[in-house]
């Protein structure tokens, strides 16, 4: 379980440098700074985007699930404010594009990489 964190918040940084050095309005000082956003990322998705989700379920399922992507650009809006000059986010509408393109990195790298090495033990 343990493992299997520290991976996500390793998959999650280098997802965040490739991010950082496709867009300019996206910001990372560094590699200790895209871990640690990673980090503070994956403590908000535990603590905070549950009770987002609860919250804005009914609009949720309205636009099918995409609502999701707001909620994710919300948190990562929430992990700049925490990292300060570290990692930054020149609007929310960059927020959201940060946020697409983190869900569909983060689901390639799922799929191509980490499944098949799981199953081969």
């Amino acid at each position: 379980m343990l493992k299997r964190w520290l991976i996500s918040i390793l998959v999650n940084a280098l997802i965040l440098i490739v991010v950082a050095g496709y867009f300019d309005s996206f910001y990372l000082s560094g590699i200790w700074a895209a871990i640690g956003a990673s980090f503070i990322l994956s403590v908000l998705n535990v603590l905070v985007k549950p009770f987002l989700i609860l919250l804005t379920l009914p609009v949720t399922v309205l636009t099918l699930g995409f609502f999701l992507f707001i909620i994710n650009a919300i948190t990562l809006m929430i992990t700049e404010g925490l990292m300060g000059d570290a990692f930054n986010i020149d609007g929310f509408g960059a927020a959201i594009l940060a946020a697409i393109v983190m869900a569909l990195l983060n689901l390639m790298i799922q799929k191509a990489i980490i499944e098949p090495l799981q199953k081969d033990k």
